[in-house]
């Protein structure tokens, strides 16, 4: 592990450490804090060495962001504008517009933030798959306390942080839990270091895709273990779907270029012409079932996603209304705008600020899909992006970020066009061969 850690950069050891230590943050009720800080002031550092490059030491040397980071910054800022606009449409106020403009710096800036961070620093993803896969190991060695506790009457909730102090979305975000009880089944589901069960649910998505890309077989196999175990214990629905989809997807995507695959679907549509009914009234099954599994949080959010739709297109379809707002019994007083990101921003930001997230999203999906085609390097960004999207149709990216952010950065790894600085290792001398200086230089590429 010291041997690791010896062979990064600054940069690469300060995110290493931060993710290791997960799981302390979460104890101390942190967590919430540390993303947005860390997003700020390392975004900070990259754009004062931009501008220092040629006197910064190497590994702390920046490149200019690529146009994918550029698309990020704008829409992102385009965001604000957007927030800033549908506060006064609705006349919230100064106060509240100051509390949202806050809110945006914790959440919808981080997408900027930390993608521009690892397309412009030099940050090798291994090392940020190897922190994921170290604090799977922490995660398995809890693993028996978790699933004891229900079983031995342990309380649900800890306690709620002090920090909680600094303000926050609410006081589940500085919480530290155990588990929690489904209250429409009575049965004990966990949540780990995150706010709610489907939350954890993507993180236990992204783990495993992490995982899958390790080269040490020990640690691939601590991440693969803790990530399949979130992903179960959360008994999130959307999180069996991300693994399969956003783990199998990155890895097909390049048989396009097989010709076989092209000959081999003309076949498959070819069956689908006599055999496509039965196969859509079984989807139709399958779909129905999968939905049923969770009935009640299926039913409170279609609730929500109809009266945000409904609300959005009668009442302010271009800038949203600024703010969530509460809800009725029959969405069990869940806030009007969250539990989907794209109704949530439909409903706070209206089609202008949702399309300021169609738009980034979108590009790099593209340019993601094209890199995968042509280098199996870039899988790994690819189900991540993959993993967002599909997340942001049951949950509201925005309040996530600030642990979500070691995906971004992976994100943003892969969309560096510009070589990694060159890493120059001076070998020994050559034995045998007298009145000859024998050191030769190698450059190599840092992966």
């Amino acid at each position: 592990m010291t041997h690791i850690v010896n062979n990064m950069t600054p940069p690469e050891r300060v995110l290493y450490r931060i993710i290791t230590l997960t799981w302390l943050f979460y104890g101390l009720g942190a967590l919430y804090v540390i993303g947005p800080v860390l997003g700020w002031s390392i975004a900070g550092f990259t754009a004062v060495s931009l501008f220092l490059t040629p006197l910064m030491k190497p590994e702390f040397r920046a490149s200019a962001p690529p146009a994918t980071v550029w698309v990020w910054i704008i829409c992102m800022l385009g965001m604000l504008v957007v927030l800033w606009v549908g506060h006064f449409d609705n006349s919230l106020g100064t106060g509240k517009t100051i509390k949202s403009s806050i809110g945006w710096a914790k959440g919808w800036a981080l997408f900027a933030l930390f993608i521009m961070v690892g397309a412009s620093l030099n940050i090798r993803p291994k090392f940020i798959i190897r922190a994921q896969c170290v604090l799977g190991l922490q995660t398995v060695l809890l693993l028996p306390l978790f699933i004891m506790a229900p079983k031995i009457g342990l309380p649900e909730k800890l306690f709620v942080s002090p920090i909680r102090a600094v303000g926050g979305p609410g006081p589940e975000y500085f919480s530290v839990y155990l588990y929690t009880i489904d209250p429409s089944n009575g049965a004990a589901r966990w949540q780990f270091y995150t706010p709610w069960s489907p939350f954890a649910g993507l993180v236990g998505v992204i783990v495993t895709l992490c995982a899958l890309e390790e080269k040490n077989k020990f640690w691939k196999t601590c991440g693969l273990i803790a990530g399949l175990a979130i992903v179960l214990m959360t008994k999130s629905r959307m999180s069996l779907m991300g693994v399969v989809i956003c783990g199998s997807l990155p890895r097909l995507l390049p048989l396009i270029l097989k010709s076989w695959v092209w000959f081999a679907l003309t076949a498959i549509a070819s069956v689908m012409v006599v055999f496509g009914g039965r196969f859509i009234s079984a989807l139709s099954d399958a779909v129905y079932a999968f939905r049923a599994m969770r009935a009640d949080s299926t039913r409170v959010r279609d609730a929500l996603q109809s009266i945000a739709g409904e609300r959005w297109r009668t009442e302010a379809p271009w800038f949203g209304h600024g703010i969530v707002e509460p809800g009725a019994h029959v969405t069990e007083y869940m806030l009007i705008g969250t539990h989907h990101t794209w109704y949530g921003l439909l409903f706070v930001k209206g089609t202008v600020g949702a399309i300021m997230l169609a738009i980034p999203m979108i590009w790099t999906l593209l340019v993601l899909s094209k890199q995968t085609i042509m280098t199996k390097e870039a899988r790994l960004p690819l189900g991540l992006i993959l993993a967002l999207l599909l997340f942001s149709f049951g949950e509201n990216m925005e309040v996530q970020l600030y642990i979500l952010w070691p995906a971004l950065i992976l994100i943003g790894t892969s969309l560096n066009t510009k070589p990694h600085q060159l890493e120059t290792v001076t070998a020994p001398p050559v034995k045998n061969i007298p009145r000859m200086r024998q050191t030769v230089t190698y450059s190599m590429a840092v992966p």
